[in-house]
C-alpha cells in the first residue's frame, strides 16, 4: 500500500472518502454523531472507484479531521475555519507564503507501506534562475541542535542562490545533492563549480523508519517540478509527513500577513515544518494543559525535543541585515504557541526578500551596486507580521494534520477538534 503526492496532484476517490469533503467546521459543529454513522454506513455499500478505502490519503482515520486532496485543491482544516484569528493584521488572499508574489512551494510525499512516512518540501523565491538572479537572505539559529546545510555562506554573503529544501534529518545530504544537480543542470550554469544548497531538517524518526533513508535525488527534482504558487498543501505532506509537535500530529503549515497601505502594503509569508515540543497555547488559551497533553504532563507518547524549520518570505525591499532581524522576530511565534526551544530542538529561521529592488544579478558587470532598501524605522510592522504569521502557520500545521500510524506500529493522534473548541469557547477565544 502506498501513497505518493506530487504537489497538487489530482487523486481519484471513492464515495467513502467523499464523505469528508463536507465543510469541516459545519461538520464538526452541526452534524450529529447519529447522522454521521448513518452516512458512513450508506457509503460503505456504494461501488468503489479506482482506489479502495484502504488507500485513503496519509492513512488518516475516518473522522471529521480527515483531509483529502481533490482535483489539486486541499480541503484542509485551518485555524480560521474554527474561528481562530491570531493577531491584529490581515492575512493575504491565500493566507500562505505564496501570497508573496513569485514564491512557489512543492512537495514530494513518501507515505508507503508500514514504515515510510517522510518527504521533501521545496520553496523557490521566484521561478527564474536563482543562481544567476539571487535574492537577499538571512538565517537565524534559535537553538542549534540541528544539521542545517548551507547556513554559513548565507550568513557571510547575505544571499540565496538555490531553492530551499526541507526534509528529515538523515536525508539532508541527499536533498542537498538533489538541489545541486538541479542548479548545475540549468541553462547558463554549465561552468558553475560551486553551489551552496540551503537545506533544513527535522527528525521524523518516531513515525518514519528514518534509518532506511528512502529519499533519493529524483524525489527532490520532482518536488521542484511540482512547485507552484497558489494554495499550499499542509499537514501530512512533503517534509511534514512524519512530524509531530506539541503533543499531536503536525506537519507543514503556512500563513501570511499584509501591511496596511500607509505602511507600505508589503506582504510577509511563512511556511513551517513543525516537529517540536512545549505546552500548546492557542490565542492565549492553555489548550495543552486543559487536555493534559504537554511537556511534563506524563502523557505518552510525548517528546519535548524535536525541531522546527521556519521559512519567511517578504516582498519588502530588505537587505540581509534587516532580513536577519525579521527572522529573529519569527522565532517569537514559537513562544506564542507554547514552544520554548528545548535542549534537543533544532530551531532555525530562513528569511528572504523577493523585491526586485534588492535582487543580486550575478551577470551584471562592474564592481558597484546600487539598491533601494527599506529604512530601519519602517521595519516594525514587518516584525509584527512575521510573529503573527509564524504563530498561525504552526497552528495550521496542527489542524491540517491527521492521525497517522507509522514505523513499528506507532500512532500519533491529531488534535481533538471538538474538545479543543470547547476549551477555546470557555476562554472566549471563539464564539459558541
Amino acid at each position: 500500500m502506498s501513497n505518493v503526492c506530487y504537489g497538487a496532484t489530482e487523486l481519484s476517490i471513492n464515495p467513502h472518502q467523499a464523505m469528508f469533503l463536507i465543510d469541516r467546521t459545519l461538520f464538526i459543529r452541526f452534524i450529529s454523531p447519529a447522522i454521521v454513522l448513518a452516512l458512513l454506513a450508506w457509503a460503505t455499500f456504494l461501488p468503489a472507484t479506482a482506489k479502495t478505502a484502504d488507500q485513503s490519503l496519509n492513512h488518516c482515520e475516518p473522522k471529521p479531521q480527515c483531509v483529502q486532496e481533490i482535483s489539486g485543491v486541499s480541503d484542509q482544516l485551518r485555524a480560521r475555519d474554527l474561528g481562530i484569528h491570531p493577531g491584529i493584521l490581515t492575512p493575504g488572499s491565500l493566507n500562505a507564503i505564496t501570497d508573496v508574489t513569485g514564491v512557489q512551494v512543492g512537495h514530494r510525499t513518501l507515505n508507503e507501506g508500514a514504515d515510510t512516512r517522510t518527504g521533501v518540501t521545496v520553496i523557490l523565491p521566484h521561478g527564474g534562475d536563482l543562481f544567476q538572479d539571487r535574492v537577499p537572505a538571512a538565517v537565524y539559529v534559535g537553538n542549534g541542535f540541528g544539521k542545517a546545510l548551507g547556513f554559513t555562506q548565507v550568513q557571510e554573503l547575505g544571499e540565496l542562490e538555490t531553492p530551499i529544501g526541507l526534509t528529515n534529518t538523515l536525508s539532508i545530504h541527499t536533498v542537498a545533492n538533489g538541489i545541486t544537480d538541479y542548479v548545475l543542470s540549468q541553462d547558463g550554469n554549465e561552468n558553475v563549480r560551486s553551489v551552496n544548497p540551503l537545506v533544513g531538517e527535522t527528525n521524523d524518526g518516531w513515525l518514519n523508519d528514518i534509518r532506511a533513508r528512502v529519499i533519493e535525488p529524483h524525489h527532490v527534482h520532482e518536488a521542484i517540478e511540482a512547485a507552484s504558487g497558489g494554495p499550499v498543501a499542509e499537514g501530512n505532506v512533503g517534509a511534514g509527513t512524519g512530524t509531530r509537535a506539541l503533543g499531536f500530529k503536525a506537519g507543514i503549515g503556512s500563513s501570511s500577513r499584509v501591511l496596511p497601505d500607509d505602511m507600505g502594503g508589503y506582504t510577509v509569508g511563512v511556511l513551517v515544518q513543525s516537529n517540536f515540543g512545549g505546552v500548546l497555547t492557542i490565542d492565549g488559551a492553555p489548550v495543552g494543559e486543559e487536555l493534559g497533553r504537554h511537556y511534563m504532563s506524563g502523557q505518552v507518547p510525548y517528546d519535548v525535543d524535536g525541531s522546527i524549520m521556519i521559512v519567511v518570505a517578504t516582498d519588502a525591499p530588505l537587505g540581509s541585515r534587516n532580513l536577519e532581524r525579521l527572522a529573529k522576530r519569527a522565532f517569537l511565534g514559537i513562544a506564542r504557541v507554547g514552544g520554548f526551544a528545548s535542549n534537543g530542538s533544532g530551531d532555525y529561521v530562513i528569511a528572504f526578500s523577493t523585491s526586485e529592488d534588492v535582487r543580486r544579478d550575478t551577470t551584471s558587470g562592474g564592481d558597484l551596486e546600487s539598491r533601494v532598501q527599506l529604512k530601519n524605522s519602517a521595519t516594525t510592522p514587518l516584525f509584527l507580521a512575521a510573529v503573527e504569521a509564524t504563530e498561525e502557520a504552526i497552528l495550521n500545521s496542527l489542524f491540517a494534520s491527521d492521525t497517522m500510524t507509522g514505523s513499528e506500529g506507532r500512532t500519533m493522534e491529531s488534535i481533538p477538534v471538538e474538545e479543543m473548541q470547547e476549551i477555546l469557547m470557555r476562554y472566549n477565544v471563539i464564539n459558541p
